[in-house]
């Protein structure tokens, strides 16, 4: 990564909101949306290469590194987030986009195509945490109940990712450790190995991120998602899980690709939940191939 990672970044303001972004090429917009403990750096690696053949975009969410920090205890509720995307995508007169999310992105973009078709051309979701289909964040237990028994597996990794994941980060944040509840959420949703595997540089860009992290694992939780308001969604749309993700994040994706009415599915081989990251060519085929289709 350049000793200068944010050299060069322009900014947008939405509302009283300003938001880093960066862009590169020419011709149909395609916007990137960053998941949790990163921000625009993270695609560095697809920048360039979509933004050979189209008008490539990466913005840092608010709160995000190097826009302006979250206050302290405030909530980091999604559908800003949402809010946020749709009225970039209008400033920078890139509608409609096709919009590319990872993780908490993901889940960003998959809402704004339900709220707000208009502006979206067509979806590429790297493995958004769509927990809401089945559960409330905290979850009740009569929820994982119903799920217990219409899809066991997948409720069995909902509460195994709770017990072993969310739940002691959340205490880690919650008794002031945050040191550790980013290990424990890091660890949760990429995997040991993937883990380990992170390098100083990308370390420090998580932890420069955490205080979001925090706000949203503490806030209110994810909206509500419905399998109609999916169901809904009749745009083109590219669904990729990592060979190497957790097992959770796979089933979400299971279910997103029986709801979705036009689903494409890919997997990347060798990769954990940061897949552009992990493996960017097979990332980068798989997106460009995706948009050359009529």
């Amino acid at each position: 990564m350049s000793e200068h990672p944010f050299e060069g970044v322009r900014t947008a303001v939405i509302d009283t909101v300003s938001l880093a972004y960066r862009e590169q090429g020419q011709g149909e917009p395609v916007v990137f949306v960053h998941g949790s403990a990163s921000d625009l750096r993270t695609w560095e690696y697809q920048l360039p290469a979509v933004g050979a053949a189209y008008r490539a975009i990466v913005y840092s969410r608010r709160y995000a590194r190097p826009n302006e920090a979250i206050p302290e205890d405030a909530d980091d509720p999604m559908l800003a987030h949402v809010d946020d995307l749709v009225a970039l995508l209008e400033r920078l007169d890139a509608v409609p986009a096709t919009v590319v999310g990872h993780s908490w992105g993901g889940f960003v973009c998959l809402l704004a195509a339900i709220r707000h078709p208009e502006v979206v051309r067509s979806l590429v979701l790297l493995e958004p945490p769509v927990l809401s289909l089945f559960v409330s964040t905290p979850p009740r237990p009569v929820e994982l109940l119903r799920t217990l028994v219409r899809r066991p597996r997948t409720a069995l990794a909902i509460m195994r990712f709770g017990i072993s994941t969310a739940g002691p980060a959340e205490k880690a944040y919650r008794r002031g450790d945050d040191e550790a509840g980013f290990e424990a959420f890091g660890r949760g949703v990429l995997g040991e190995e993937a883990f380990d595997r992170l390098s100083p540089a990308r370390r420090e860009q998580a932890w420069e991120n955490v205080a979001v992290d925090k706000a949203q694992l503490l806030g209110k939780g994810f909206p509500p998602l419905s399998d109609d308001e999916v169901r809904g969604v009749r745009l083109p749309t590219l669904l990729m899980h990592g060979e190497r993700s957790p097992a959770f994040l796979r089933l979400l994706t299971d279910r997103l690709e029986e709801l979705l009415p036009r689903v494409d599915r890919v997997e990347i081989p060798g990769a954990s939940h940061i897949m552009h990251e992990d493996n960017p060519q097979a990332v980068n085929e798989a997106i460009l191939g995706f948009l050359k289709r009529p």
